[in-house]
């Protein structure tokens, strides 16, 4: 995978490769197959292989394991040395009978392949362990040979862009330096070969007094441009300085002193500078889609730096001053595609958050991406917008899961689309590619604190909640008022029925309606219908989810009341609906004939 990814290899990397060739001798089959090399290594990136024991029952269990886990996508998941994968090949040949043995018939081993074919009889499986340590020891001899004496491709070009710093008299263009910021990070962000932490990674720092080797260790960047910003009436002043992470020293820096007016020149100059300092160069196309101007009125441009400040605080107060900033842009240029895909991301936060309706919500942002794409069709931020909606509220399955590629093709190192993809394919039933995309949303947004919480979603729907228990409390660790992460981590409690942590993570949270689940699920009756009957009449003036109503009833053995809620969550089309399948409903429930009808209506089964 690091291959194909084009990073640096190492030994986690030989692992990998170990896999496939025990993998090949245990089922005769390589892992991966494809049209060209480019397909199969793509597949080695982004896919699981199958499990050994589909392909030859009598492969041991333990010797499974040990070859997926030798072929984990993330290679910190891996073993991280050979020693550790030949201790436990020997733990599992000693762990095996040796009665029964039979001798495997084998093909040769040729250069082209290392494949081993077994009869019909039984495997000769202690032989096949010491075979495999026997293999284990040599590749990763000759892989690190070889490694000494061929030069590896170096891995991309890497920077971090720290929020600008306020220098203005009145302190009062936050928005203006975020905004300048923001914009450095999407221009680098569209370049393939540049590799650029997202902004919420990058904004994490902001205001601390941390020492620039220090950041770009965690950012796991090699430069870091950091900035300050003087702005007087229509005189600016903007001053950069680009820094080596390893020795702390300047690579580049440079003052610019303009009237407002010169700004897109001058982000056009500052953003060319960078490329030029990082040694990369860029071709005609790839120059026009980075230095592409979506507006030439100032005044726009200003308004949209105003929304996209807001839309980052993420409240309701927040969200609804971006809707009303972002609007105000595109009033005064009506062919602003950004503010357009502003606004879709707006709505989109609004719905998903439930300050509105999933109509409101969802219509108003199918709206606004499809008049940014009129604009700019190649514009990933409203392709991703489109899809979420194809996806969270329209129930266009095929067509959520085209937008979303579609966007990673325009733009691969966006963050949140490889987040929404990762949604998309828990509710489709897809864990394992899943996990990929949440992965490399994490790669590009280390410090996300809503994708290290999402990251936890592909263990609970395999199943795996100690894993995600440990990923939500990570996610805690760096924020730990981070709402979203508590109800993830209580319902990763419920689902292994430990109801009072489950309920003391709902109460941090302040979730009404997990608190009603959780008291039903512990036999606290009155105290469950009490909340019920609470959200109820609260849905009188606010937009409570009836899915989550239909939670309450279902933990109350109500299936009818349940059911009833569910009907009316399908005809509000909400949001966390789709998820339904990886949710912490009973069996109860899941073998409901009402429950099977629910899921084919909504094309998930």
């Amino acid at each position: 995978p690091e291959q194909a990814e084009v990073k640096v290899v190492d030994q986690c990397s030989d692992i990998y490769s170990l896999g496939v060739i025990l993998y090949e001798m245990v089922t005769g089959r390589i892992p991966f197959e494809g049209e060209t090399p480019l397909g199969i290594a793509m597949k080695h990136k982004s896919e699981m292989p199958k499990d050994p024991r589909e392909l030859n029952f009598q492969i041991p269990g333990d010797l499974s394991n040990l070859i997926l886990k030798c072929m984990e996508k993330n290679k910190e998941n891996r073993y991280q040395s050979a020693g550790d994968v030949s201790s436990e090949l020997t733990r599992i040949e000693e762990g095996i009978p040796t009665t029964e043995r039979v001798e495997p018939k084998r093909k040769p081993i040729t250069s082209r392949e290392i494949t081993v074919t077994f009869g019909l009889r039984k495997l000769f499986i202690p032989a096949l362990v010491v075979i495999a340590i026997v293999i284990a020891v040599v590749v990763i001899w000759l892989l690190r040979s070889q490694k000494q004496s061929v030069s590896l491709p170096p891995d991309k070009p890497s920077i971090a862009v720290l929020p600008f710093i306020d220098l203005s008299p009145q302190k009062d263009q936050a928005y203006f330096c975020d905004g300048i910021a923001d914009e450095l990070i999407n221009r680098i962000s569209r370049i393939e070969s540049i590799r650029v932490p997202a902004r919420t990674s990058a904004f994490s720092f902001k205001g601390k007094d941390l020492d620039i080797r220090d950041i770009g260790k965690k950012l796991n960047v090699e430069t870091v441009l950091e900035g300050s910003v003087r702005k007087a009436g229509d005189k600016l002043r903007i001053t950069v300085q680009l820094v080596k992470v390893d020795d702390g020293y300047p690579l580049w820096s440079e003052k610019y002193d303009r009237n407002m007016e010169d700004i897109f020149s001058l982000q056009d100059e500052i953003s060319l500078a960078i490329v030029d300092n990082l040694k990369v160069k860029l071709l005609g196309k790839d120059k026009a889609k980075f230095i592409k101007r979506y507006t030439q009125n100032l005044e726009a441009y200003d308004l949209y730096l105003k929304g996209r400040f807001f839309w980052n605080k993420r409240t309701e107060e927040s969200m609804e001053k971006s809707v009303e900033y972002f609007k105000k842009a595109i009033q005064r240029d009506p062919e602003y595609a950004l503010a357009y895909a502003g606004l879709a991301d707006s709505y989109i936060t609004l719905g998903a958050w439930l300050f509105l309706t999933p109509k409101e919500a969802f219509l108003e942002s199918k709206k606004a991406a499809i008049k940014a794409l009129e604009i700019d069709e190649l514009l990933a931020e409203a392709h991703n917008a489109l899809a979420f909606v194809s996806f969270a509220y329209e129930w266009d399955w095929q067509g959520a899961e085209k937008g979303f590629k579609h966007t990673l093709e325009l733009n691969p190192n966006y963050a949140t689309a490889h987040q929404f993809y990762s949604e998309y394919l828990i509710a489709m039933g897809r864990p394992d590619e899943a996990l990929v995309e949440i992965r490399r949303a994490q790669e590009l947004d280390p410090l996300s604190l809503i994708i290290n919480a999402i990251a936890g979603w592909p263990f609970v729907s395999t199943g795996k909640y100690d894993k995600a228990i440990e990923q939500y409390q990570k996610t805690l660790e760096m924020d730990p008022n981070f709402r979203p992460a508590h109800i993830y981590l209580g319902r990763a409690y419920q689902n292994k029925g430990m109801y009072e942590k489950a309920l003391a993570e709902f109460e941090i949270a302040n979730d009404l309606p997990e608190i009603g689940t959780t008291y039903a699920n512990m036999g606290k009756t009155a105290e469950a219908y009490q909340v019920l009957n609470e959200l109820i009449e609260r849905s009188k003036r606010m937009y409570v989810p009836r899915y989550k109503l239909a939670n309450i009833y279902f933990a109350l053995g109500d299936n009818d009341q349940g059911f009833a809620w569910l009907e009316r969550a399908y005809k509000e089309r909400e949001y966390g609906l789709p998820l339904i399948k990886v949710g912490t409903l009973s069996d109860s429930v899941h073998s409901d004939p009402r429950f099977k009808a629910l899921l084919k209506k909504m094309r998930l089964e």
